[in-house]
């Protein structure tokens, strides 16, 4: 589950949600130098021929374009949101990849967490309302993983407000 609860201080509970991390570093390097490996086998017959070298700008291109794209994939991926629920407030701050950190803030007895199976962007989107505004939370995680969070959200919640 690409998301953690933390009790940092008696009364406060903290969650961390972030995107699911499917490609570590090591896989990347190795993906690169796999199909940089493979893309060259056709050019063996080549060697020693005009033509070798009349291909292999296209093949450096590819394989440089692929860099590029799962590097940006990567960068797209950086996102952190922190949910804080204390029994006097909640809190929900978002990082976002590029543009300004995004907050929220509300009294935590008037937060109402949302499932919303259908009509959303995403299938099972959770929101959070309260403060007259309804903010989303984790519509990157999974479907599944999505519908577990609304449950760990209502419980957290509930539990706070009886505290």
């Amino acid at each position: 589950m690409p998301y953690t609860h933390s009790q940092s201080i008696p009364d406060a509970t903290e969650m961390r949600l972030w995107p699911h991390q499917s490609l570590p570093p090591k896989g990347f390097a190795a993906f690169i130098l796999a199909t940089f490996a493979l893309a060259t086998i056709p050019l063996f017959g080549l060697l020693g021929t005009v033509l070798l070298w009349g291909l292999l700008p296209f093949l450096l291109l590819a394989l440089a374009g692929m860099y590029y794209a799962l590097r940006r994939n990567d960068r797209d991926r950086q996102i952190v949101e922190v949910l804080t629920v204390t029994p006097e407030s909640t809190r929900l701050r978002r990082r976002n990849p590029r543009g300004p950190e995004q907050s929220w803030d509300c009294n935590t007895y008037w937060v109402k967490v949302a499932l919303h199976e259908k009509g959303g962007p995403v299938p099972n989107y959770v929101t959070l309302s309260g403060s007259g505004r309804e903010v989303e939370i984790g519509a990157f995680l999974s479907e599944h993983e999505r519908k577990a969070l609304y449950e760990d959200l209502s419980r957290l919640l509930h539990r706070s407000v009886r505290a």
